[in-house]
């Protein structure tokens, strides 16, 4: 059973963030010496990293659940918690990230290349942190935030500058392993080659990279043999070789049919119609097949290929397929454009961002906000102690979430969501020119985050206000 795995599916978890620490500095003579409780540490990210000493993804293969550590939390004294450690997985050269929909998050090309596939949440923060000159002694903190986890799909594309397409044994195994000291496998039987040979070949002064993907027959697009698994590795290919077997032991197959039959393929999988061609007519050794290559060749050439009559047995016109292909290699790397230094690029934002938007959900009947802030702020709130929950209010304020809301058209008794909708926080909305701890009796308490009504209730309630708009009024004038 071979070895080599070039596509998994990865579940990665960064750390969570340390919780803040809520305590109050005590000591002999000095009960209360204000607030000294430290900050959570930071979750630790989950980052890929390039290694070309790593050549296939079987390890995630094997172990695809893979998980920072947390943050540790806060404590008193300011002492504040120890931040996670960073998972760092090695990938193959050539390594692409994408999602579960199949887009692509990141193309992994060169050694040391390193992309962040999870985030690790922030830390909380602590007492005495929040303290400020209106809150002098906060009895609460905040929380950690929970680490990014998701599901991405590793596939690996060779990173190789030729490619050699064919039939199942047109003897590409063969001709890599005398172009270069590869040493695949080869034997007289279709489909010997069950993952992609890479070799080193150097011609002169050039030296490049050859690739010997397996065998492709009609459908292999389609995901008919092998061909589908292995089609992407020639995706990065600056030249693609065709082996033609001119001395085919099968009678319903020739040289010219099987190279219409690989373009098609080529063809329907899409992307490859720029990469130069070079037609290799293999077996000449054989009479049969030096007779055979001599007839096709001038066809060949007419429809503007490039033709070698090669033998990998006997060795024959390997010196000049090599500089050949080195020729145009060299021509295709000075092509390509020369890669410019990192330049970091600054999106300031608009004038007019408030940081989050404010919908009307008809289904469910409330008014949602969503934004990065009043999200991270939810995360981040106790909602067992009350003055964490009002503090929770006093930021949303500010920000002008219940300016936004007034102008949305929401209602005192209305529902607001905070967040997505499958771990978003409800409440009944009750405007108010003060928020948080200005407006309670007790410290902390807000009653705008009490147990939601229910969304047909609100409807009714509503209806109702607007029928009869005096109706709260009249019950409870007294005169």
């Amino acid at each position: 059973m071979t070895t080599f795995v070039d596509r998994v599916e990865l579940h990665v978890a960064a750390g969570n963030g340390g919780h803040g620490c809520a305590s109050v500095h005590r000591e002999k003579f000095k009960p209360l010496g204000g607030p000294d409780g430290g900050n959570g540490g930071r979750g630790g990210d989950v980052t890929l990293v390039v290694d070309q000493a790593v050549t296939t993804l079987l390890e995630y293969h094997h172990s695809p659940h893979r998980k920072a550590t947390n943050g540790q939390p806060g404590a008193g004294d300011n002492r504040s918690g120890k931040d996670g450690q960073d998972l760092v997985l090695y990938v193959p050269d050539g390594t692409v990230v994408l999602d579960k929909q199949g887009n692509v998050l990141a193309d992994l090309v060169g050694q040391g290349t390193t992309f962040v596939a999870g985030q690790g949440g922030r830390g909380g923060l602590g007492n005495a942190a929040l303290s400020s000159a209106r809150r002098k002694a906060p009895g609460f903190a905040l929380l950690g935030e929970p680490g990014e986890a998701r599901d991405i799909v590793l596939e690996l594309k060779t990173v190789a500058d030729v490619a050699l397409v064919g039939y199942p044994s047109a003897g590409k195994s063969s001709l890599i392993s005398v172009l270069s000291a590869a040493k695949p496998k080869i034997a007289d039987y279709p489909f010997t080659t069950l993952v992609p040979n890479l070799g080193v070949v150097t011609a002169g002064s050039t030296v490049y990279t050859i690739a010997d993907v397996p065998g492709l027959i009609p459908g292999a697009s389609q995901g008919r043999g092998l061909g589908l698994e292995f089609l992407r590795h020639v995706e990065r290919c600056s030249v693609l070789v065709h082996v033609l077997d001119t001395a085919t032991l099968e009678s319903d197959r020739d040289p010219v049919t099987d190279l219409d039959i690989i373009e098609e393929e080529l063809r329907q999988y899409g992307g490859l119609e720029d990469r130069p061609r070079i037609v290799v007519l293999n077996k000449v050794d054989i009479p049969d097949g030096q007779d055979l290559a001599e007839m096709i060749r001038p066809d060949l050439e007419q429809r503007g290929y490039q033709v070698f009559e090669v033998s990998a047995v006997a060795r024959l016109g390997l010196k000049e397929l090599s500089f050949a292909l080195a020729g145009i290699v060299a021509e295709a790397r000075a092509s390509k454009p020369k890669e410019e230094a990192t330049r970091i690029v600054i999106r300031p934002k608009a004038v007019d961002d408030a940081g989050f938007t404010v919908t009307y959900d008809e289904v469910e009947d409330v008014y949602r906000v969503r934004g990065e802030k009043p999200e991270r702020w939810v995360r981040q709130t106790d909602f067992n102690n009350d003055e964490a929950v009002g503090y929770l209010a006093d930021r949303l304020n500010r920000l002008g979430v219940e300016d936004r809301l007034m102008k949305a058209g929401a209602r005192a008794g209305d529902g607001v969501a905070i967040g997505a909708e499958e771990n978003a926080v409800v409440f009944d909305w009750e405007p108010s020119m003060m928020a948080g701890a200005e407006m309670l009796g007790r410290r902390g308490e807000d009653h705008r985050l009490e147990a939601p009504r229910p969304a047909a209730q609100r409807r009714r309630d509503r209806d109702a206000e607007r029928a009869d708009p005096d109706r709260e009024f009249d019950e409870f004038n007294p005169f």
